[in-house]
């Protein structure tokens, strides 16, 4: 007896296939479940649980602040060192995070893959939201720093949702390129520290991008991360570098980056199963 209920015939698709996106709002829930998940297991059976948010870039800021700040005594555009590099940090441990956890997180799912039809899109996504809860309570230090600085900020701080979202769009653009290649080539997690320590030093964090000259800067920029860490401070601390070419530039890579990560997903999903 016929029931009424659609039926879903799962095959492998042939080429390159369509992004099939609104497929994802279909799966919101799944997103949600997984996304608060990550969020209790990233803290399940941990000493300081949430602390680990404000630990992590505080002592990283105190390590710059002593080998940057006084020893190498690097320019810090008129802002107290501290503050100047843990206003970086903060959104750089928020894109951090997210690419570690997304390039991971298709093998850490491997039995649901294995189960259970669903956008595969869903398990990286999932893993870099999970990372606002983090990013919230490290900017609440942020904000207390600020008030100890007499630092208040500025009405630019309007634009910081829309510089959260670019370093999101950075993490998971790379975040699907490296989890697609992780199900396939294991060794993956093992190069994602020295890219991840590189793109650190590569990215104005520790020192200004005022140290380069205007035409270099611009170029500066095809690393998403500048834009959004200069984009913080400028928002922030009213830096007198107003980043606004550095952000086109970095916002242009960063779509572009996301765009073909997706793609080369889909292309890649139909073996997941199989290979994971």
């Amino acid at each position: 007896m016929s029931t009424g209920a659609p039926v879903i015939t799962v095959k492998p698709s042939k080429g390159w296939i369509s992004l099939n996106l609104l497929e994802l709002w279909e799966y919101r829930e799944l997103l949600y479940f997984l996304t608060w998940r990550n969020i209790k297991v990233r803290y399940k059976q941990t000493v300081l649980g949430a602390a680990w948010a404000i630990i992590q870039p505080f002592f990283t800021m105190v390590v710059f602040s002593l080998f940057f700040g006084k020893l190498a005594k690097v320019p810090s555009d008129g802002i107290p060192y501290p503050i100047f590099a843990y206003a970086a940090l903060v959104p750089w441990m928020f894109f951090a995070n997210g690419l570690n956890q997304s390039s991971d997180s298709l093998v850490g799912s491997a039995d649901l893959i294995k189960k259970v039809y669903f956008p595969r899109l869903i398990v990286p996504i999932s893993s870099v939201i999970s990372g606002v809860i983090d990013f919230v309570l490290a900017f609440i230090v942020l904000l207390g720093m600020m008030l100890f600085y007499e630092i208040y900020p500025t009405v630019n701080s309007i634009w910081l949702p829309l510089l959260l979202l670019l370093a999101f769009v950075t993490a998971l653009g790379v975040g699907l390129w490296l989890s697609a290649l992780n199900v396939q080539f294991r060794d993956v997690r093992y190069t994602l520290p020295f890219l991840t320590q590189f793109w650190l030093f590569a990215t104005p964090i520790a020192y200004p991008s005022s140290l380069l000259p205007e035409p270099w800067r611009i170029l500066y920029g095809v690393n998403p991360m500048v834009g959004v860490v200069e984009g913080f401070r400028w928002a922030l601390l009213g830096t007198d570098t107003a980043p606004g070419p550095i952000i086109i530039v970095s916002t242009l890579v960063a779509l572009l980056l996301l765009v073909s990560g997706v793609f080369f997903f889909r292309r890649m999903e139909k073996t997941f199963a199989d290979v994971i």
